[in-house]
């Protein structure tokens, strides 16, 4: 009786191996480009509205310098001898907000190319580098002029009975008014700048 011999074809092994091993390098590919597409979307919506919040911040802080720098009021009566004014440069600390809020309007002008960067390119590192440590640095600047005026603002309202200070919003009342809103708007941009921070600070801890 005759032996019938059986041959098992196993095929081809390595090609087997090759094509399973590309569908897997295909599949990280893939999911590190959803990622990436992910993160980008994530980080240009920050970067977008970071630019908005800059618009905001320069008309604010163009506000605020300009309506210290046009606050004046003569009071009606004078004597022969003397004439009853006020303005922001009788005061060094107005001259000093006048002078640092446009500075800081200035950056924020300049800042904007940056932001630019960032929205056109969000995974970009160094641009939003420059923009967090600059912002940093500027809201010192705002914070330091914003509260020095503050002061003044406080002291003319209110006087101090201590020193003999007397108030004296009640006889220049728009002089006051108008530093009172330059303040006012100046301590808005300081927390602007605050969440320009902290968005920058988020973009950051993403990489």
């Amino acid at each position: 009786m005759a032996k019938e011999s059986t041959t098992i074809d196993v095929g081809e092994p390595s090609t087997i191996t090759k094509s399973s091993s590309h569908v897997v390098v295909d599949q990280k590919k893939k999911k590190g480009f959803v990622a990436a597409a992910a993160g980008g979307g994530y980080k240009r919506g920050l970067a977008i509205f970071d630019f908005l919040l800059r618009l905001a911040a320069i008309g604010i802080t163009i506000g605020a310098s300009s309506v210290m720098f046009t606050a004046e009021e003569t009071l009606p009566f004078f004597t022969q001898f003397l004439q009853f004014q006020a303005g922001y440069d009788d005061f060094p600390t107005f001259q000093f907000f006048v002078i640092s809020i446009a500075i800081v309007a200035s950056y924020l002008v300049l800042s904007l190319p940056f932001s630019i960067v960032s929205i056109v390119r969000p995974l970009a590192v160094v641009p939003r580098l420059i923009l967090l440590i600059s912002d940093t640095v500027v809201l010192t600047l705002t914070t330091a002029a914003a509260a020095a005026a503050a002061a003044i603002v406080y002291l003319a309202h209110n006087g101090n009975a201590n020193t003999n200070w007397l108030p004296i919003c009640q006889q220049f009342g728009d002089f006051c008014q108008a530093t009172s809103t330059a303040v006012v708007a100046a301590s808005i941009s300081v927390v602007f700048f605050v969440l320009l921070i902290v968005i920058s600070a988020i973009a950051l801890k993403r990489h």
